[in-house]
């Protein structure tokens, strides 16, 4: 099912009565692999379907409940910050810019630092996955997780390692990559427990993956949540192609238009679906 497929069968709903949450968004990357096809913009930012590949991130977060973003900058920041402002003017969000690369755990640590909940999403701003935030933060307060990993199963790879879980969802290894038939792959989406995060202390700089979740698990405080969901990960060329024609919105036939039909037309594009779900084209 295409991305466009899975929104437009999407309720949009709030997160659990008094557990709002906010979201980091890591777009500080350099893009090194992407550099070929994309080689002046910020890799969040290149061109898919017409839009920056963040736009698709911003409206998917939003539609989930969570209505504050803060995004983690660093190279060309600039193409960022000034696209925000005139495309999303209405949404709320803040961000903070790295003066040097801190690693994504270094830069979610940074970051941390404009939340006011506590608990924090985790997206990464060149990958899209059809996470369900309100089962996610459900599990999550459940079993009390330092961090809550969104799982995607997958079939015969080799690009990303594989995560395992034990019979109570809680992650037991992580894997190195290698080709697997089959298996559950880190899906880019995380739900951290601030304090339980920030008390760690580790450094300035480093990898949220390797010095935290992987140096960490045999703690027992990492869980998982699996969704055979949508994904797409922008960032080599194959894939960045790939999301051209994923995520291009179908043309409107207005021969098929009738009196189920709603036309929802937001200025920064937002989908606002109401339930139960009329036939929508958004713009």
């Amino acid at each position: 099912m295409s991305i466009q497929q899975e929104l437009s069968q999407h309720k949009q709903f709030p997160l659990l009565q008094n557990q709002q949450v906010e979201a980091i968004v890591l777009a500080g990357g350099f893009g090194t692999r992407l550099r070929s096809a994309v080689p002046d913009l910020p890799k969040c930012m290149a061109s898919v379907a017409g839009r920056p590949f963040l736009y698709y991130v911003i409206n998917y977060l939003r539609m989930q409940g969570i209505e504050k973003i803060i995004f983690s900058l660093g190279y060309m920041h600039e193409k960022i910050t000034d696209w925000l402002q005139q495309e999303f003017s209405s949404l709320s969000y803040e961000y903070v810019i790295e003066e040097e690369p801190l690693g994504t755990g270094g830069a979610i640590q940074f970051a941390m630092q404009k939340t006011t909940t506590e608990n924090v999403f985790v997206a990464n701003g060149d990958t899209m996955f059809g996470f369900d935030a309100k089962a996610m933060l459900a599990q999550h307060i459940h079993t009390n997780a330092a961090c809550t990993l969104a799982l995607k199963p997958m079939q015969n790879f080799d690009r990303y390692g594989a995560v395992t879980l034990n019979e109570t969802n809680t992650i037991s290894s992580f894997k190195e990559k290698q080709f697997y038939t089959l298996g559950l792959i880190n899906a880019g989406i995380y739900l951290i427990n601030k304090s339980k995060f920030l008390n760690k202390k580790i450094t300035q700089k480093f990898s949220f993956e390797k010095n935290y979740l992987e140096a960490m698990v045999t703690e027992g405080n990492f869980f998982g949540i699996s969704n055979d969901a949508y994904f797409i990960d922008i960032g080599i060329p194959e894939d960045y192609k790939k999301a051209q024609s994923e995520l291009k919105q179908p043309e409107l036939n207005l021969s098929n238009i009738d009196s189920e039909w709603t036309l929802f037309l937001d200025r920064d594009g937002v989908i606002n679906l109401p339930s139960p779900l009329p036939k929508i084209f958004t713009l």
